[in-house]
């Protein structure tokens, strides 16, 4: 209960369960109800009170709070904020500070949303903050999901609503946290209906830890989800489920998505040059794509909805992801191509668990040229067929074809994207390497690398590699962009390095893969609570020549060897010769799926602590 703060939970130095929490939830209660308004019209009303301890300075931003409400003129939510107080020791005594008006604030992110903050006072090591939030909403379709699980522990976590029974309500759980829940129905005070009160209640939930390669960690945790399936009036029952057809079809009929795909005025007198005499499809397709790209330039807003619409977009030349994209479609279907939208929830977005319009936030291109069909997004200049953003790369996405038809398609990318590396190096007696490297990047790692390397001046991007290759010093870079993005990105540098070799009497150890070498393991966890997501498969190649200095001969070579995963999910191949007075190494390291289940971690682990053993294995050469 809030207000009773005690002497030991103020003492207390770390959480008794977890001795790294910077800090932890002692506890949080939800409590949603319903009422009916003066306009007849149902409400929800949920009351949160929350408990957090501070251990650490690093956990200092435990002690504000951000609630995104909505807040648009006709109909809004609305957040009232109180019993926020701060609680430190001083002197032996219990000491209490109130949230003044200064620690309050309110923030516009958009014309529809708006956040609350508060920043608690007088906070430090040490320090307890509670406090109490009532959110009122008219939207009974859309509740709030509730979580379970935090970034920091959580001693006690429990939410409770009351259901009239004139409102039905789909629910869904999401995570592996075990979660008691108990039902519990009775008269309402009125009298007029019943309520089902349910209560769901968690204790000693251990905190959410970051993991490597993980899409977004909101898909996983525990969390309560309502759907509203049915309101039941006297005259009747109205059904409010939907299936994702009646979804796509709200969405197609918005004026804001499927009347903007069927203009086509405002951009034929550029486009028409730009496609005269192409008979080509797929040229056809990349002229239009381009075009667009050049054209258009996303101003960093989500949406599958227009919000200026396509013309005036077109006209200044900025655009959401709607504008840019439906322009996009609308174009393409001009040019006389099988061009249709694909819904997407974005990565930061999530995945929905119900049919629902806010399932989706984002909208890009599908092509289908005879059985093969790609995606396009050109809300990025570095984007290629097939290769769209990260963001959109969501497990997921849903055509909407011109006939209202619509279905689910996959948007994990099944080819792979390369790096290759071929590397020509010389070894003096003293221990120096000197060479070339040419480096090759293809798929997404292309895509990659122009968003990442692409603007930067020559002299910088080989302060990064100068970087990155701690002791190596660089010489005659070059990089080569190609107009055909089926061709490689090709980086050229020569390389100086004299701290890869350790000298031991008259022996010289060294690895073969020079400072290429993978010489960490991402995966350090012991146990993987979530699916291990790469975003696409890959693979690195590597040809190295080395070739030795006078004097020496090879004493031990590493032995080729071959590791693979089971279901062929990863492959290591490392083959090397002593060719004379040269060594030659081939290495390539697969990993054929982009999304790989958690319950494949061990192997992936063990997997990639031998490819590490094997690349950090050293040749010993010794003085004839």
């Amino acid at each position: 209960m809030l207000g009773r703060v005690s002497m030991e939970e103020l003492q207390q130095k770390r959480h008794p369960k977890d001795s790294s929490a910077v800090a932890a939830v002692l506890f949080k209660k939800g409590l949603t109800t319903f009422t009916i308004g003066t306009d007849s019209k149902w409400y929800i009303n949920t009351q949160v009170q929350e408990r957090i301890k501070i251990y650490k300075k690093e956990g200092y931003s435990y002690a504000s709070m951000q609630i995104p409400y909505y807040n648009s003129e006709g109909t809004s939510e609305k957040i009232v904020i109180e019993n926020a107080f701060t609680y430190n020791l001083n002197n032996g005594q219990i000491e209490k500070t109130k949230l003044n008006k200064e620690g309050e604030f309110k923030e516009k992110i958009n014309e529809y949303w708006d956040i609350k903050k508060i920043v608690m006072p007088a906070v430090k090591e040490g320090s307890i903050i509670e406090y109490q939030y009532t959110i009122t909403s008219p939207f009974i379709t859309d509740l709030r999901d509730w979580d379970f699980q935090y970034s920091i522990p959580a001693d006690i976590v429990s939410y409770q609503i009351n259901i009239p029974s004139p409102l039905a309500y789909n629910q869904i759980i999401t995570g592996s946290t075990v979660i008691n829940k108990e039902s519990v129905e009775e008269s309402s005070l009125n009298g007029d209906y019943t309520e089902t009160k349910l209560t769901y209640t968690v204790k000693d939930i251990l905190a959410i830890k970051e993991e490597k390669y993980v899409n977004n960690i909101k898909n996983y945790i525990s969390s309560l989800k309502f759907e509203l399936a049915a309101i039941y009036y006297k005259t009747g029952r109205k059904s409010y489920a939907q299936e994702w057809n009646d979804v796509v079809k709200n969405i197609y009929d918005n004026p804001d998505f499927g009347r903007q795909l069927n203009l086509k005025s405002y951009f034929e007198e550029e486009l028409n040059p730009i496609l005269k005499g192409v008979t080509d499809k797929e040229v056809k397709r990349d002229k239009v794509f381009a075009f667009v790209k050049q054209k258009m330039t996303w101003n960093e807003k989500n949406s599958y909805l227009c919000y200026d619409g396509v013309k005036t977009a077109f006209k200044n030349k900025v655009g959401n992801t709607a504008e840019i994209n439906l322009m996009l479609i609308a174009m393409l279907r001009y040019a006389g191509l099988d061009a249709n939208p694909v819904l997407i929830s974005t990565r930061s977005n999530g995945i929905a668990p119900f049919a629902s319009r806010t399932a989706f936030n984002y909208v890009i291109a599908a092509v289908k040229i005879e059985d093969k069909t790609i995606f396009l997004d050109a809300t990025d200049k570095n984007a290629e067929p097939d290769i769209i953003p990260h963001r959109a790369v969501n497990w997921i996405g849903r055509i909407i074809r011109n006939d209202g038809s619509s279905e689910e398609v996959d948007l994990i990318p099944k080819f792979k994207s390369k790096e290759n590396y071929i590397v020509m190096a010389d070894l003096n007696n003293d221990g120096l390497f000197s060479g070339k490297i040419r480096k090759q990047y293809l798929g997404y790692n292309a895509f990659e690398f122009k968003g990442n390397f692409g603007g930067l001046e020559k002299e910088k991007r080989v302060e990064i590699i100068e970087k990155k290759y701690h002791g190596i010093e660089l010489t005659d870079y070059s990089v080569v962009f190609p107009e055909d993005p089926v061709k490689p990105i090709t980086e050229d540098y020569a390389f100086s390095h004299d701290n890869m070799v350790e000298k031991i009497g008259d022996r010289l150890y060294f690895t073969p893969l020079l400072f290429l070498a993978m010489t960490d393991n991402p995966f350090k966890l012991e146990k993987r609570q979530y699916p291990i997501d790469f975003v696409y498969p890959f693979q690195e190649k590597y040809v190295v020549n080395i070739n030795l200095p006078e004097g020496y001969s090879v004493e031990s070579l590493p032995k080729s060897e071959t590791i693979a995963m089971e279901e062929q999910i990863g492959t290591f191949k490392y083959d090397i010769v002593n060719n004379n007075r040269q060594l030659q190494l081939m290495v390539q390291f697969d990993i054929n799926y982009a999304h790989i289940p958690e319950s494949y971690y061990n192997n992936l682990k063990g997997f990639i602590t031998n490819i590490v053993q094997k690349q950090t294995e050293k040749i010993v050469l010794k003085k004839s």
